[in-house]
């Protein structure tokens, strides 16, 4: 009875043991993709906020009072340089013309009467340019009056685009009053705000590539098929928002882009020695992001690290990582901090190869 009994527990140590092994046999199979960074040269594409202006935008004022006599365009209209769009009434500028003109004439007679006898001596020769000085006046006085007429008709200064009336048929308009505002669409300015450290990277970059190309998203998540030119920064940076403006000029021959609308500049700034990781070797907690790092003894251990930039299926780390890190890949919900691990190694291009989009 006690050999069973001896027998029994032998055997039940046996199946223990064996269980045990084939257990930690079963842990050992486990194993879990591990890369590093990629340390290398990219770039990426940066998004800012725009608004689109007109190359020119002018508010169209009466220069003269009167009533609106005639409108000669529409509203949305394409005018010409030099095309009439207004018309003021004139009979009063008409009439100070003519009165002008008349003065005109009259001295113009006064002074040949006094030119002939000043050649006669019969009277001197300051009468004389006294004389020629009332001319010069009512040449003058005739024209101001030409130049007031010229101004109740209020013509097209470029060619662009009529806006919406502020004024109607027949309305007495005061001098300076807002008529209409006609934009230049030929070619649009869409500007922008940039920070600092992307400021100096541009200007770098812009030595080396004159003037690099921008793109823009419009409000309807389309592309604009014209690419713009950065071509004016401004002086100075906001104190506050540690942003300078920028100012890409976009061509327009289709007149697509209108004045006043928003969209988004997309602009590809170059990154030296980026350190790039794939999105999937980060987890986050509390908002921020951490990857697990294997160490030499095969354990891993969680870290934060700091992302300085963002690409599809990428980040570019700013801190927390070096190149020779080894990160995992995948299994990050499966451990946790201080486990150890069996790990296969890939290389970091083959990882980024096989990810959506590839830093080149």
């Amino acid at each position: 009875m006690k050999k069973s009994l001896v027998l029994l527990g032998f055997g039940a140590l046996c199946f223990s043991t064996a269980c045990t092994k084939h257990e930690e046999v079963k842990e050992e199979t486990a194993k879990y993709l591990v890369t590093s960074p990629l340390l290398q040269d990219t770039t990426i594409t940066k998004e800012y906020v725009a608004q689109v202006h007109a190359i020119q935008h002018i508010e169209l004022r009466a220069l003269e009072k009167g009533y609106l006599e005639k409108i000669y365009v529409d509203e949305g209209q394409m005018v010409h340089k030099g095309q009439p769009m207004f018309q003021i009434m004139p009979l009063m500028y008409q009439a100070e013309l003519k009165k002008s003109e008349a003065e005109a004439k009259y001295v113009g007679i006064e002074y040949q009467n006094t030119k002939r006898l000043a050649e006669s001596n019969v009277v001197s020769k300051s009468e004389l340019d006294l004389a020629a000085a009332k001319v010069g006046k009512a040449e003058a006085e005739v024209s101001l009056a030409k130049t007031h007429l010229s101004f109740t008709t209020i013509k097209a200064p470029f060619n662009g685009i009529m806006d919406h009336f502020e004024v109607r048929l027949g309305s007495l308009v005061d001098e300076g009053d807002l008529l209409t505002t006609l934009s230049d669409n030929s070619q649009m300015w869409v500007y922008f705000n940039v920070p600092e450290a992307e400021y100096l990277s541009f200007k770098t970059n812009a030595k080396a590539n004159n003037q690099p190309n921008v793109k823009l998203l419009m409000a309807n998540n389309e592309q604009f098929k014209y690419p713009g030119v950065v071509q004016t920064i401004e002086a100075d940076f906001n104190n506050e928002t540690g942003n300078i403006a920028f100012r890409a000029t976009f061509p327009n021959p289709d007149g697509l882009l209108r004045s006043g609308e928003t969209g988004n500049v997309l602009m590809t700034v170059p990154l030296k020695n980026a350190l790039i990781i794939p999105q999937k070797a980060t987890f986050e907690i509390l908002e921020k992001k951490y990857v697990y790092v294997v160490d030499a003894k095969n354990k891993v251990h969680q870290r934060e690290v700091a992302i300085g930039s963002e690409m599809p299926d990428l980040y570019v780390v700013k801190s927390g990582l070096k190149a020779g890190d080894k990160i995992m890949l995948e299994g990050i919900r499966k451990v946790k901090d201080g486990d150890k691990i069996a790990f296969t190694f890939e290389a970091p291009k083959k990882v980024l190869a096989g990810l959506h989009t590839y830093a080149e």
